[in-house]
Formats: structure tokens, sequence, C-alpha cells
């Protein structure tokens, strides 16, 4: 399933070469990003993924963006949201598909801070509060939610997995609860925290929501284990241009075959 069929970043260049987010995506100026059911922008460190799917969270207006605050007169960030284009997919009938309510952009630190808020106990509560408020809820539905038996259930829950699981364990957990049917669902690094085996779990539940729940996936990442296990388009923010390359032939990737390699005789 495809909601959004293509971005277009902004093709404007400024004079000054460090203001912010044309600075870190200047080697993509109007560049056009096809989407998949499942397309991932890989990059190394400073390379704009992150800065990507922000703009794209923020021009879709979903639960998650955060432009950044501006020091000047002129807010860049919106600007360049702005100036950049989105395009819908239709459905058999023709008409533009509508983003879901549900849709969502999950940052890592997004995660690892409800698994901080999760291992303190004395401020779970006001932590499951904020998360549901980063995630849309209003101030009426908060109340409502606050006194509801639902949230005592998911407390509850987070307690239990305060006591019995680790990071990582308690970070698949988050996902599978937020992970729902029928989403559009931006995901900047959702490895972090999780081991390798974790990483291939996530990696079958994006596929199977892909596949059955009618999700899509726009995910930033540079695992091996979700370049290599998910089915769909990799975009490497590395190069000029933004060209879709293999998983294989991904830097980062060739840096690990190459490291087991030197190590094999050692197995």
């Amino acid at each position: 399933m495809r909601y959004i069929r293509s971005f277009q970043l902004s093709p404007m260049e400024l004079k000054n070469p460090n203001i912010y987010p044309y600075n870190s995506l200047k080697q993509h100026s109007g560049e056009v990003v096809v989407f998949d059911g499942i397309t991932l922008l890989y990059g190394s460190n400073g390379s704009g993924k992150s800065t990507l799917l922000n703009i794209l969270a923020s021009k879709l207006g979903i639960p998650g963006a955060e432009p950044p605050k501006g020091w000047g007169k002129t807010d860049y960030f919106a600007q360049y949201t702005l100036e950049s284009s989105l395009s819908f997919e239709e459905d058999d009938l023709g008409r533009v598909r509508i983003v879901p309510e549900n849709s969502r952009y999950l940052k890592s630190e997004d995660i690892l801070y409800e698994i901080k808020k999760i291992q303190q106990e004395a401020i779970l509560r006001e932590g499951y509060l904020y998360e549901r408020k980063q995630l849309g809820m209003t101030k009426a539905q908060l109340l409502i939610h606050k006194a509801s038996f639902k949230m005592d259930q998911q407390i509850e829950r987070r307690q239990f997995a305060q006591e019995k699981y680790s990071n990582g364990e308690t970070a698949m957990q988050i996902y599978e609860d937020y992970l729902q049917p029928e989403g559009l669902y931006l995901l900047d690094e959702p490895e972090a925290s999780l081991s390798p085996i974790n990483q291939l779990k996530l990696a079958s539940l994006i596929t199977e929501a892909a596949r059955f729940w009618k999700c899509q996936f726009v995910i930033a990442s540079h695992s091996p284990f979700l370049l290599g296990s998910l089915e769909g388009t990799i975009y490497n923010l590395d190069q000029v241009g933004i060209p879709t390359q293999a998983w294989t032939e991904l830097e980062n990737i060739r840096t690990y075959q190459q490291f087991f390699v030197n190590h094999q005789d050692e197995f």
C-alpha cells in the first residue's frame, strides 16, 4: 500500500552555505524521491536523512514532526518545506489517497525517551501521557484517557516490562504498540537499542505491516539487518543526486563484509 507517491526536495539554493536545512541537503537540491511500500534512506552521519524525514513529516503535518526553532527573522525550515513538493497515490477510481490519521513520525530518541520513562516508575504516568500527546492526542482526549482503564492496563504492562525486559525488548514492545493497520510511518534509525536478533524481528514486523496491514514506511537507517531484510527501494544520501542502490553496494555493508572476511579464520 502506498499513500504518498513522491517528494521533490526544494530546488532553491541560498548564497549563505550554512543555512539549515539548505546546507544539509545542498547536494540533493531539486531531486525527487519516489516512494515504495517500504523506502529506505541510507547515509552516514550528517548525510541529511533525518532532516529529510523531518521535512517530510512537517509537509504531511503528522505527529512527531519537530521544525527547529529559528533564531532569525526568516524561518528557513518552513521556507524549505514550502518549496518542496509532495504527490499522493491514487486509488483504483482515481481518487487521491488520504494519509491515515494514525500515521506517525517516530525518531530513535523518542523510543529511547520512552524506554527511560518506563524505567522510572515514579514518573511512568507522566511519560505515558507525554507520549500520547506527541502522538497527537488533544488535551480533552488526554483528560479522558488519563482516567481510563486502558491507560491503567498500559501502565501495568510497562511496569511489568520495567522489571522483566531489556531496553531492546521494551523498544520492540513500543513498536508493536505504535504500528497499527493502515498507517504511514516515518522511522528514524529504529534499530537504536535493538540487538541484531530484535532488528530482524522488527524487519519482519515492518514487512508484515506493509504486506498485510496496508501500511507504508519511509525509514532512515544504516543497519545491515534492516537494509538487507526489507524489500523496498534504497536511496543513498551519501551520493550526489540521491541514487538508488542495492544494499550490497552500500559502503557500510561493504565495511561489515570486509571486517568479517578479515576475521573469518576466528570462526
